[in-house]
């Protein structure tokens, strides 16, 4: 796995995986954590394709997906910019939690656990001082 910085975004680029996703996924991740402050100018395609060594329309697609999900807006001659409404990030941040509950609860329920053993594995963990959230 390869890490890169390129401006005020952090890369980790696993080339067995799919580039797109990869760049989509930790770019809204960052914004989403506020790594990245709103009105903050993106790197360019240009520039964020050859820091990484890929094709530019690979970076293209992302950009255009994360104009989509209303977390970057383009401004005519400056570039592409995270977008100043804290409401959008909020909204995005919100429904991003949302699918990693889901996700976990599918993960969970898989292994047979019930809701009462799903609260009583997080809260040893939290106990612990384990887990991320502090």
């Amino acid at each position: 796995m390869e890490e890169q910085q390129v401006g005020s975004l952090h890369f980790q680029i696993d080339f067995s995986q799919p580039l797109y996703e990869q760049i989509l996924d930790q770019a809204r991740s960052a914004i989403a954590k506020g790594e990245i402050a709103l009105g903050d100018k993106m790197p360019s395609v240009r520039e964020l394709a050859q820091e990484l060594r890929i094709n530019p329309n690979t970076v293209m697609r992302a950009y255009q997906e994360l104009e989509r999900d209303g977390l970057t807006e383009k401004r005519r001659g400056q570039g592409t910019f995270v977008t100043s409404s804290a409401e959008n990030v909020a909204t995005f941040r919100t429904a991003l939690a949302a699918k990693y509950i889901d996700s976990f609860m599918e993960q969970m329920e898989s292994l047979g656990l019930s809701w009462e053993d799903i609260e009583t594995y997080i809260r040893r963990k939290k106990e612990a001082g384990t887990g991320g959230i502090g």
